[in-house]
């Protein structure tokens, strides 16, 4: 029979208390690359539109999530009316507005 001796068993125990914080690192490091890769990105473009969105105001050519084109005529807390024609106005709503349309140069 092998008898351990109880010195030994807390030199075990010193060494499992090493790798048991190993065993944690490749979780950290996942926890890491997901913050940076996804959760970091997503803040930075959702502040990004509230920034867009609280910054709107009348004239303003705008796309909506939808694909509407169209130019503010009014904001109205929440909503927006947009002009999309010629005697042509709809109220969206102003998180309904996805971008700034893209200034073009006509010749």
């Amino acid at each position: 029979m092998n008898y351990v001796a109880a010195a030994d068993l807390s030199l075990l125990a010193q060494g499992q208390g090493s790798s048991g914080l190993l065993t944690f690192a490749p979780l950290v490091i996942i926890m890491v690359i997901f913050y940076v890769l996804l959760i970091l990105p997503a803040q930075r473009r959702q502040k990004k539109t509230a920034e867009l969105l609280g910054a709107l105001k009348a004239g303003d050519k705008v796309v909506t999530n939808g694909g509407i084109y169209g130019t503010i005529v009014g904001i109205e807390g929440e909503a927006v009316q947009l002009r999309i024609a010629d005697q042509v106005k709809i109220k969206v709503a102003r998180s309904a507005i996805a971008a700034l349309q893209p200034e073009t140069k006509e010749s």
